[in-house]
């Protein structure tokens, strides 16, 4: 259904290096890096995408000021994924927002982790699959 979304960055690079830590262990890399020269209001505004290979799903934008926090949960095949993204969130500039665990509440399996990323976006690493 989705085929790709962005959030924004007040600090560009810290906002960046972030994702770029915390999509390791979901075994998501940056596929491409660039200036928005095209962009007549802001033309030195940069932006990244993260995802699979030759897929640009996630984008990080600057921005000016700080946009409206959001959520977004993004899939781990593992626990230990889940685990691992929350360590690289909070060693890359996030703060808590829930510890890994499981959230019976949701469903039997549903195992996540929780962060606030250098905006304040909560976002989730979430696998569920059984133990």
């Amino acid at each position: 259904m989705i085929d790709h979304l962005s959030t924004y960055a007040s600090d560009y690079l810290a906002t960046r290096d972030f994702y770029h830590a915390v999509f390791a262990p979901l075994g998501v890399t940056m596929q491409i890096e660039m200036v928005a020269e095209w962009n007549a209001d802001f033309p030195s505004q940069r932006m990244c995408a993260f995802g699979p290979p030759g897929h640009f799903t996630f984008w990080v934008i600057e921005c000016r000021s700080p946009a409206t926090p959001r959520h977004i949960a993004f899939s781990a095949s593992q626990r230990a994924a889940v685990d691992a993204f929350h360590q690289a969130a909070l060693a890359h500039g996030g703060r808590d927002n829930g510890p890994p665990g499981l959230r019976p509440h949701y469903h039997a399996d549903y195992y996540g982790a929780f962060a606030f990323d250098p905006d304040g976006n909560n976002v989730e690493a979430v696998c569920h699959l059984p133990g």
